[in-house]
């Protein structure tokens, strides 16, 4: 039985979907048509929807299905989302807690140019105040994963430079369901997992229970972390559907922040001398969504939602140029010391998030023609707590003694970004021709309060940004869709970039572009699907890290003008839908040309003597100190934005019971800094980064019983390469073996 409750959306859709069969896990998921059944599917917010509005869609976009998801038994978010054109994923830990995601050329670090929803809602630290990905929930309880990188951008935000991706949860089934895996590796690995529910009468309720731990990337650094959810949903009449969802995160973690020199990559590319470093971090959320359908062709679901995070990292360095916090404590004498007389720092974060947006929609019709109406407001509000400890023992977690100018209390920082949005998008249809016109107005003010003096300091400032998008598709026929789009790309800076430690207001405009894209969907045969979407994203101002290292602590500075073009391809063979067999022959690949990612207008980079604050910073425009050497970096490749990308996979599947692929992972060569320095520094954080090959292997089996059993290579061949110098070389994680068990009831 299918209730209508809204119109067809790009944006929008709530569905009611009562159908026969039960869910499964995402590492070990039933991927048949019956696993949709029987279950009580209400999605929250979409950016696309099923995978056939794309057709519609004013934009590039792809919607990665549970079943790939489950039969490349993606380990991080990273591995999925890397199967999207367009998209540029860094590793950093090797557990993908932190995903250092790129879109088109735009630098990676912490994702803070892309929009990260569940379910619609934001979950990064702070959206508006730090869009950094310290959180990223485990893949593992997805169902699917959305991705947007065309003019739609404007019904969410506050970021729509590069896209949006919005990750949904699993639907609540209609009767008693429930799954249970294990799975264990190498680098003592190990993972249980339990999900279920029911729906009794008009209540229904879903549980998911996951902890994983393992060891990461490096020597000395592990993670532990549990996850546990509960949704629930109330029809209250014919009209009337409520959703709260509440989800708790714990992470344990060892892991340092700083990368290897080049003398230390040299000896050991998997060292880590920083044993006593780690992360603790808690999140709590909740989100309570109340959908009311006020007629057949109107409706307005309104979304509260809140969460709290804590997150403390303590390390003893924060950069490979800091052997280790020589620059806050001399007396450490260097690493021979490290376990010794060398203290730490305490990075001391705790944030709180909330807000409420109700969204509107309405199916009319305009001039004669169908059309669609998407509109809402968002009030948002963020508080982050900051405070830094310097300890002065390896393992010290308070502050050092007070008479000592080394340690001690170095921060204490109260800030605080509240916004208003509004936003609306027009869809309308004439005949083949389909045309979306949006805007979004975003008001934000932000109060920084350094606490640390004998008297708080205060200042306070504000933004207001006008966002407009146009998308256009069009039927060729022949199973063919042509679409266009044009929109600006904005994302706000950070209360820091805008106010100083002394309540001074910075003059940094928020980052401003306006990306273009021409593309075609297409579908020529069955079982084929072929896509192409040329792109053009010209910044009039793109923020980036001050110093050439480009480090995700750095000072954020104006880079103005900047300019991204390329190709994305998507191509997906079946040859079992082609000719109509239970075995299938299956290829698919998504590849990204980027031959122009550049500075633009006239850029310099401060590389001479004038000491360590100013070494390395990029500026707009011409400095007469000098004792300060200033090189152009006009027509530089913008760093971290490789020329190519490729993820491509051979595979076989026999009806649903089994499946075995290969995938091949190609990252491009990239400059690690804005100079696009081709010899090695000592530190490095500076220097090319070569391109690399990664082979993956997945397989699963499934028995009539209901149970899956699944084993998985990462990083087949077990390459060694580098894949950041943001703070020191960084490596990419070694080989994964892993297998495991899933049993559905």
């Amino acid at each position: 039985m299918r209730l209508r409750l809204v119109g067809g959306s790009a944006a929008v859709s709530l569905t009611l979907l009562v159908t026969f069969a039960a869910p499964a896990l995402a590492q070990g998921r039933d991927s048949t048509a019956a696993a949709r059944r029987d279950t009580l599917t209400l999605p929250d917010i979409q950016v696309i929807g099923a995978p056939d509005r794309l057709a519609t869609t004013p934009g590039s976009g792809q919607v990665l299905e549970r079943a790939t998801l489950e039969n490349a038994r993606v380990f991080t978010a990273g591995e999925a989302l890397r199967k999207v054109p367009g998209v540029n994923v860094r590793d950093e830990e090797g557990f993908g807690l932190r995903p250092n995601i790129g879109i088109r050329g735009l630098n990676p670090t912490r994702s803070t140019k892309v929009l990260l929803l569940e379910d619609g809602i934001p979950f990064v630290i702070a959206p508006y105040g730090d869009n950094a990905t310290y959180y990223h929930p485990p893949i593992d309880r997805f169902d699917r994963i959305e991705v947007l990188k065309g003019s739609g951008q404007v019904l969410f935000g506050p970021q729509t430079i590069g896209g949006v991706i919005n990750y949904i949860t699993p639907p609540i089934p209609a009767r008693p369901a429930a799954a249970l895996g294990v799975s264990a590796g190498n680098r003592d690995f190990l993972e249980v997992r339990g999900a279920g529910g029911t729906t009794v009468g008009a209540l229904g309720v879903y549980a998911d229970v996951l902890r994983k731990q393992g060891d990461g990337a490096r020597d000395n650094v592990g993670s532990r972390l549990t996850d546990a959810n509960v949704k629930l949903r109330l029809a209250a009449g014919s009209r009337h559907l409520l959703t709260a969802k509440v989800d708790w995160f714990q992470e344990r973690s060892r892991v340092t922040y700083s990368g290897l020199t080049e003398s230390e990559w040299a000896a050991a590319p998997y060292g880590n001398p920083f044993v006593n470093d780690s992360m603790r971090l808690d999140r709590v959320a909740g989100s309570l969504a109340h959908h009311f359908m006020m007629s057949g062709v109107s409706s307005i679901t309104t979304t509260a939602y809140a969460y709290t995070v804590s997150r403390d990292w303590w390390r003893q360095s924060s950069n490979s140029s800091q052997r280790p916090n020589d620059a806050s404590d001399p007396a450490c004498g260097g690493l021979a010391n490290l376990l010794t007389t060398c203290g730490n720092e305490g990075r001391l974060r705790d944030y709180d998030v909330y807000g409420i947006e109700p969204r509107f929609t309405l199916d009319h019709a305009a001039f004669g023609a169908t059309a669609h109406l998407d509109a809402g407001v968002r009030a948002h509000f963020e508080r982050q707590d900051r405070v830094q400890l310097n300890a002065s023992t390896p393992n010290g977690r308070e502050a050092g003694p007070a008479d000592d100018p080394n340690s001690g209390v170095k921060e204490r920082n109260l800030r605080r970004t509240d916004a208003l949005a509004l936003f609306v998008q027009e869809r309308v249809a004439l005949g083949r021709f389909t045309v979306s016109p949006g805007l979004r107005l975003e008001q934000v003010w932000y109060e920084r309060v350094n606490e640390l003096g004998a008297e708080p300091v205060e200042g306070t400032t504000s933004l207001t940004q006008l966002i407009p998008g146009l998308g256009a598709t069009y039927d060729l026929g022949a199973r063919a869709t042509l679409f266009a789009g044009v929109h600006r790309g904005f994302a706000p800076p950070r209360p820091e970039d805008v106010i100083d430690n002394s309540g001074g207001v910075v003059d940094l405009d928020a980052e401003l572009s306006w990306n273009w894209e021409l593309g075609v969907r297409s579908t020529p045969i069955d079982g084929l699907r072929l896509d192409a979407t040329v792109f053009r994203m010209d910044f009039e101002n793109q923020i980036v890290p001050a110093s050439v290292a480009g480090g995700s602590g750095a000072t954020l500075t104006s880079a103005g003008e900047t300019l991204h073009q390329g190709l994305e391809l998507l191509a997906r063979l079946d040859l079992g839908t082609l000719t109509r067999s239970a075995n299938n022959l299956f290829l698919e690949a998504a590849f990204t040309w980027l031959p122009t990612a550049k500075f633009e207008g006239e850029r310099y980079v401060f590389v001479g003597t004038g000491g360590s604050d100013v070494v390395g910073k990029v500026y707009g425009g011409q400095n007469t100190d000098a004792t300060r050497e200033q090189v152009s970096v006009t027509g530089n490749r913008l760093p971290y934005a490789p020329t190519a990308l490729l993820s491509a996979t051979v595979g076989y599947s026999l009806r649903e019971l089994f499946d075995v692929r290969v995938e091949g992972v190609y990252t491009g060569a990239q400059f690690g800094d804005a100079l696009n320095t081709e010899v090695l520094v000592a530190d490095g954080q500076q220097g090319p980064i070569d391109g690399n090959f990664l082979v993956n292997f997945a397989t699963s089996y499934r028995l009539p019983t209901g149970t899956t059993l699944f084993a998985t290579v990462k990083n087949v061949f077990d390459h060694t390469y580098v894949v950041d110098r943001t703070r020191g070389l960084y490596p990419g994680m070694p080989r994964l073996v892993q297998a495991g068990v899933t049993q559905r009831f």
